[in-house]
């Protein structure tokens, strides 16, 4: 009796461990709140760390070429990079949404014909946008800033992310809906292929072969390529709830509209990102090439704290939306309280370590007097907005999570759209560039009061 009893558990685990998103309803409805969050979480900061080192490599390996024209065209062309996030947001977060919700209510079959038609609608989308790149590249740098030098790298760094379109638009829609499924340990093991692969064939690219920007470009889109790879392998052989069969790709009109009314919220939030990246860059040039170039090593530095918040707020997503779908409102209210918390500790202990390390952090990427006289103050200012963007984080994905399309378009336009827009123009004229530089952390406070005062308006239940 006692040697049955052993097989059946030693069954179980072998079963467990072959099909692990069977028994994901486990971590999300009973497994201890802090426990869940962090098995959720942290392998999305992990992936992130990673992906964030691999970032801080390109930036470190463009500086070192010494060329301030040379990185001020990589910085340029972020608004680019941003856009192609923005629209695998469309499928990857609103994706991610509409199936929480569904694995709540134990409608798994509905949930994986979502996964189908979000991983094809990504790739047509990707090849879409590669066309429209490549035909308007010109015009599009013009928009941006590119003038003289500045424009000769950027257009090299352009041309090969245009061509990577639909492998960078494709990441991020199962990177967001295996966590869905309880798999984010294989959610990050795809990330951080194709951040090492990155990583390694950066100084290869740039100076082994001369290629400069245009090197940086290619490893992040040889990178994207390694990362969809082992996606799709992970997801044939691993995942019971998500496919890449085409004929699971087709859902109604209905599915299509709940997808897209979360979708297009985060992606117009990436939208906004570049677009107040490029009135950043922009309203910067005036000041000089160093200028841009040094907030582009600042962005850099800042991503350090503020992408592990990302993280952790975006992680724990599948798992509000989950308790939500299933309405455990107790549940749900206590996953928000420690979310919230994750994200205030973050944000003051991260930021007050960059604060005081602030020039060392961007004489590493680049020891040139000036750059670091311009990114001190910047990185400072940056920092000042963390706790705020902390809260927005929460509200932003509360709001997604639980389907919630007119607040989260409304968070989505706020933070790096309108409200940064309107900072920009009224401190830039009356603070010059004093008030430029200090745009983004009064912006992040605005958008985090918005954002109280729409879950104190009542807008959601929890």
């Amino acid at each position: 009796m006692i040697k049955i009893k052993i097989r059946r558990i030693w069954y179980e685990k072998r079963r467990n461990e072959k099909n692990p998103g069977e028994n994901s309803s486990t971590l999300f409805e009973s497994v201890p709140v802090p426990r869940a969050f962090l098995t959720l979480a942290l392998p999305v900061v992990l992936s992130k760390i990673v992906s964030l080192i691999y970032n801080m490599a390109d930036t470190f390996f463009i500086a070192r070429t010494g060329d301030a024209d040379l990185v001020a065209g990589v910085s340029i062309c972020a608004p680019v990079f941003l856009l192609m996030i923005s629209l695998g947001d469309l499928f990857g977060l609103g994706g991610s949404s509409v199936m929480s919700r569904l694995f709540g209510q134990q409608r798994d079959e509905e949930g994986k014909r979502v996964s189908g038609f979000t991983f094809y609608g990504a790739i047509m989308a990707g090849i879409l946008v590669a066309l429209a790149m490549l035909a308007l590249r010109t015009p599009v740098l013009k928009m941006l800033g590119a003038e003289g030098n500045v424009f000769y790298y950027a257009s090299q760094y352009y041309t090969w992310i245009a061509l990577g379109a639909p492998f960078i638009i494709l990441t991020l829609v199962p990177v967001n809906e295996l966590r869905t499924e309880g798999l984010a340990n294989i959610a990050m093991a795809g990330s951080i292929v194709g951040s090492v692969v990155n990583i390694i064939l950066d100084p290869v690219f740039i100076f082994g072969f001369g290629m400069g920007a245009g090197g940086a470009a290619a490893a992040t889109v040889l990178g994207n390529v390694a990362t969809d790879i082992v996606f799709i392998g992970c997801i044939c052989r691993k995942s019971q709830k998500l496919t890449v069969d085409p004929r699971l790709a087709k859902v109604d009109l209905a599915v299509v509209g709940a997808v897209l009314a979360i979708g297009l919220p985060a992606s117009i939030n990436n939208l906004m990102n570049s677009f107040g990246t490029a009135l950043l860059n922009r309203s910067l040039v005036t000041y000089g090439a160093d200028k841009v170039a040094a907030m582009g090593i600042v962005s850099k530095v800042n991503m350090l704290v503020t992408m592990v918040m990302i993280a952790t707020a975006f992680g724990a997503q599948p798992l509000i939306g989950y308790n939500y779908g299933a309405k455990n409102k107790e549940r749900l209210r206590a996953i928000l309280k420690f979310d919230l918390l994750v994200q205030l500790a973050t944000a003051f202990v991260g930021g007050a370590i960059l604060m005081v390390s602030a020039p060392h952090m961007i004489r590493l990427f680049m020891d040139d007097a000036g750059i670091v006289e311009a990114g001190v103050p910047m990185l400072r200012r940056l920092l000042l907005g963390l706790p705020f963007t902390g809260v927005f984080l929460v509200c932003s994905t509360l709001f997604m999570s639980a389907g919630k399309s007119l607040c989260t378009l409304t968070l989505s336009v706020s933070r790096q759209g309108i409200i940064f827009a309107v900072v920009l123009l009224l401190l830039s004229v009356s603070l010059g560039y004093t008030g430029v530089i200090t745009a983004q952390p009064v912006a992040d406070l605005l958008s985090a009061l918005l954002g109280a005062v729409l879950l104190k308006a009542g807008k959601i239940e929890i």
